[in-house]
């Protein structure tokens, strides 16, 4: 964009002004900073933020917003004094379970490229004598963590970015916008109007109200979090070290004590006391009134009064880990606001209904400068240098959008925030939001469901738990250590083995799908694809969205079901959005091309038939046609089953023949049971997730978010089939992908086959090559075809197929191959072929089943 846009940024907090220091180091002119309270101090989170940075987190994308956080706070300075204190970070272990998470924690600090040293219970003392030497098993612990300054750093943004003429309005009072052809245009405030082609909410807290000024659900929790402060410690009083020389007032490493929800850093010869163990404490924002004129430490709309009966468990805890604190009192106590969301992310981007109209909201002063970095540069280049679909606005479904949902689920996030989570657990509450028709006979198939995205999906089940004592030798599954065990069964390779030898029926209702209509419906989806999707009706192609750079954002299945109708399988409701900006922007600049986009999920659902007898299947319930010669692969037409009006998709996830069969909701159950009666003479069982991500993995098809992102692309993420460089119309990134195409990638994904061929790994684990961390791992499944673990990772160029790696699992390191991939059927003879379901050593091993 020009460096004239006239951007106005709501909110003078650690976000807001960073985001207007960013700008202006682009060259960006034209900034306006409005403020309800005084610049001085605010008011809000920033105001009362105890600044402790713990960068390593399982979200890589989270991780790498902090330490650029840390990097650009300790760069701040005047006066000799900065605003981030290095003191390292040191998480300590009370219990055998949070050692082990530590020992998780820091092959994620490896993977996301931060120093890490688990270190012994002597090290821990050493370097925080004031331990209780009793209670420690372990630590982790990081040097480049410390405590920021927040409150200080606004101000040195404030007083720089001034320098280069951006304009802070404080006392202003956000009233609403001004929108004009579906862009916002303007500010109104308490003190006039304020013209705007961007405005980017940075209100914190206060994000659920501005949201609501434009129609928008920015999907955040306002929670009291609990903070005290101690009377003096007598061996810290009088202390003078170069910190507090400073103005640091701190001198040993900042301190989590996650077993008890607590954590500490030092106030000069005070002790700070951070405590999520209460119970939660929600705030509606707009109840707080206007900020005051005059803020100060002990009155702020973020600080609320103190109530000491929820402390008193962390008081007790804390004088039994660190006992000199026994000496000590409260000398002072709040419940600071905070804000949480459903999945504990933050809420970063562009509003889908108003153009021009951002936020970068629910941001912690961990993350702040980069998340404000990151909105800069999409504001500026058109894209991040780090992924952040997983903090994207439009990531949340419509459900998750509800004020219930979003109270339930961000509660349970701020008392879960230190527990230690299985990476498949599934909330406990809400359920059963989203169902498909087929539930209740997955019930009765005694099927264990997962959640997500409110919907309900099957991963195993349990009328299947006798096919594993039948299983031949070489397809029976092998023990897995307790963590991988959780939400896992070994009915899995029972479910598998039907689907490689027999015929299984999956639930692919969740699966998001978008229809795409209107005279200018070809050429939206030109313009946004890889591929040639102008097609004759009856043809599917998976094609790639990617961004101005090359990098992937996703991929999707475009099946052209007539001249001006499209159907599209896609990832995340993010992929709505997209599509939806792009339909609405072709409509305004050319009328006649308009194309509608609308989701159509929930008023389908969706079976996937797959398996050498799923042709057997077919026929029994229907005369139509199936035979290549009248539905190909990747083909698509419109039929019936036994009078049931079905759409049948010739694709597979899992890399055998077969078709989606979608129909509507009120059609489910009697799509299933015609299905399931004709199938079970042929073998046919009922599969779930937990078989289908090993078979995914096998048959090598990438995971759009996990196995690649905006960071890759197509030459690297091993998904240049999905690309036409000869399309004749131009597209989004053609003009990268052709000069991408000329050069060496410097990384790829590869596939990794576990060498004893039972040591599993489930996702983020740091790879390495030579003894040096060379990667990670994006997601990992046992392939029970290959009778091995199989992961995909990021590693350098350099690592050639053949080579061996080493994966770091719980400080234990797998021997792993660098392996050619796919797998399994690498020249698509099984998607392609027309049925096999004769062959006699099959026929043998089915009949052994039945």
């Amino acid at each position: 964009m020009a460096t004239s846009q006239r951007v106005v940024i709501i909110g003078a907090g650690i976000v807001g002004t960073n985001l207007a220091d960013e700008l202006v180091t682009r060259g960006w002119k034209n900034i306006t900073v409005v403020e309800q309270g005084p610049l001085s101090m605010p008011g809000g989170s920033t105001s009362h933020a105890p600044g402790l940075v713990f960068q390593t987190n399982p979200s890589k994308t989270m991780t790498l917003l902090a330490k650029y956080t840390a990097e650009k706070l300790k760069s701040l300075e005047k006066d000799g004094q900065n605003c981030f204190n290095q003191l390292g970070g040191l998480e300590v272990a009370t219990t055998p379970e949070r050692l082990q998470e530590l020992k998780r924690k820091h092959g994620y600090a490896q993977s996301w490229g931060i120093e890490a040293h688990l270190i012994s219970p002597q090290e821990c003392l050493k370097k925080y004598p004031l331990l209780n030497k009793d209670l420690i098993l372990g630590g982790l612990h990081i040097p480049s963590d410390g405590l920021a300054l927040a409150a200080r750093a606004t101000q040195l943004l404030i007083e720089r970015t001034r320098k280069a003429d951006v304009q802070y309005l404080e006392h202003t009072l956000v009233t609403g916008f001004e929108q004009a052809n579906g862009r916002v245009t303007g500010v109104t405030t308490n003190n006039g109007s304020i013209p705007a082609d961007i405005v980017v909410s940075c209100a914190g807290f206060w994000g659920v109200e501005i949201g609501a000024m434009i129609g928008l659900k920015v999907p955040l929790l306002p929670l009291g979090h609990q903070y005290v402060k101690t009377t003096a410690l007598s061996g810290l009083i009088g202390r003078e070290t170069n910190n507090k020389i400073n103005g640091m007032n701190a001198e040993l490493p900042i301190l989590r004590h996650q077993d008890q929800d607590l954590y500490y850093r030092e106030h000069g010869d005070q002790y700070g006391i951070g405590y999520y163990g209460h119970r939660p404490m929600p705030v509606v924002a707009a109840s707080l009134g206007a900020t005051p004129k005059h803020v100060d430490e002990n009155n702020m709309p973020s600080r609320l009064e103190f109530t000491p009966e929820d402390f008193e468990p962390a008081w007790k805890a804390t004088k039994e880990l660190l006992p000199a604190l026994q000496e000590t009192e409260i000398a002072d106590g709040f419940n600071g606001i905070f804000s949480f969301t459903p999945d504990g992310g933050s809420v970063v981007g562009q509003a889908p209904n108003l153009d021009g109209f951002w936020v970068a909201e629910a941001v912690w002063v961990t993350h702040s400068a980069g998340i404000a970095r990151t909105v800069a540069e999409i504001l500026t280049e058109g894209r991040s240098s780090i992924d952040i679909s997983e903090c994207e606005l439009t990531r949340f479904e419509e459900v998750q959008l509800s004020p219930e949902y979003v109270s339930e689920t961000s509660q349970q996030n701020f008392v879960e925030i230190y527990d230690i989570l299985h990476p498949l657990a599934p909330k406990e509450s809400p359920r059963n939001l989203r169902i498909s028709p087929f539930h209740t006979r997955q019930r009765e198939q005694g099927a264990f469901f997962l959640e997500v995205g409110g919907w309900e999906r099957p991963h195993w089940y349990e009328a299947n738990a006798e096919l594993v004592k039948t299983l031949p030798v070489e397809w029976r599954p092998v023990d897995r250590d307790a963590w991988s065990s959780k939400f896992y069964s070994p009915i899995a390779a029972a479910e598998a083995w039907k689907t490689r030898n027999a015929v299984a029926m999956y639930d692919m209702t969740t699966f998001h799908r978008f229809e795409v209509s209107g005279p200018g419906a070809v050429h939206l989806l030109q313009q946004l694809t890889t591929s040639d999707v102008s097609k004759q009706p009856g043809a599917i192609t998976h094609t790639l969205l990617v961004n101005d750079y090359g990098g992937v954002i996703s991929d999707i299945f475009v099946s052209r079901l007539d001249d001006e109708l499209f159907q599209i399988g896609a990832n995340t409701a993010t992929d709505l959005a997209y599509l939806a900006r792009a339909a609405r922007h072709q409509a305004t600049h050319t009328p006649n091309r308009w194309a509608l986009v609308r989701d159509i999920t929930g008023s389908t659902c969706c079976l996937g038939l797959w398996g050498p007898r799923a042709r057997d299947v077919i026929q029994t319930v229907s005369s139509d046609d199936f035979s290549n010669k009248r539905l190909p692969y990747m083909g698509v037409k419109k039929t019936s089953i036994a009078g049931v009006p079905v759409t049948m998709f010739r694709k597979s996830f899992v890399g055998e023949y077969g078709w989606e069969l979608q129909t509507t909701p009120e059609y489910g159950q009697r799509l299933w049971d015609l299905l399931w009666q004709s199938g079970r003479p042929h073998g046919l069982i009922a599969a779930g997730r937990a078989a289908f991500n090993g078979l995914r993995i096998e048959k090598g098809i990438r995971s759009a978010g996990s196995d690649m992102n905006s960071e890759h692309n197509p030459w690297e993420a091993g998904v240049t089939y999905a690309i036409h460089m000869d399309k004749k119309a131009d597209y989004v990134g053609k003009a990268a992908l052709e000069q991408l195409s000329r050069k060496s990638p410097s990384q790829r994904l590869r596939c990794l086959t576990v060498d004893d061929g039972r040591s599993m790994v489930l996702g983020k684990e740091p790879v390495f090559y030579n003894g040096e961390t060379a990667g990670y791992v994006t997601s990992a499944a046992f392939g029970y075809t290959v009778r091995k673990p199989v992961a995909y990772a990021w590693l350098p160029s350099k690592v050639r197929e053949g080579e061996s790696v080493e994966i770091e699992y719980f400080s234990t390191k797998v021997k792993a191959t660098v392996t050619k991939d796919p797998l399994y059927d690498a020249q698509d003879d099984r998607l392609r072929g027309d049925g096999p379901s004769s062959e006699p050593e099959l026929q043998k091993r089915l009949k052994s089943m039945l």
